[in-house]
């Protein structure tokens, strides 16, 4: 009898350490997970902008040249006037959303951390 309750003791150890270990290979392999969500993520958004902002910039510069050369009798200075305003324009605006974007950070492990902060409030203790 003396000796199965220290195996007992043993055996129950051994399965919560192993279930401990398995909660943090869980938790370790959802941070993986999204760390590469979170890469591909930014990839993506970082080749659409640049590709978005080439095609947006050729047509508002052929756009521009095209208004110029319209109005080069009559009203020259006047076109290239507002369209450097207007550029100047667009260009403090993309800044401005680019700061608010950086300020708002990113929700980098955001699941592993609301999965770890539920599985510290499973081990409190009930009062």
């Amino acid at each position: 009898m003396s000796d199965s309750a220290p195996s007992r003791l043993g055996e129950s150890l051994k399965g919560l350490a192993d279930s401990g270990l398995a909660t943090v290979q869980t938790r370790l392999e959802l941070f993986a997970v999204e760390l590469k969500e979170e890469k591909l993520r930014a990839g993506s958004f970082l080749f659409d902008t640049v590709l978005a902002a080439l095609f947006i910039g050729f047509g508002f510069v052929f756009l521009l040249a095209f208004l110029t050369v319209l109005f080069w009798d009559s009203h020259r200075l006047l076109s290239l006037g507002l369209a450097t305003t207007g550029l100047f324009a667009a260009g403090v605006w993309a800044a401005t959303r680019a700061a608010a974007r950086l300020r708002a950070g990113s929700r980098l492990f955001a699941s592993s951390l609301a999965e770890l902060a539920q599985d510290r409030e499973a081990l409190r203790p009930k009062e």
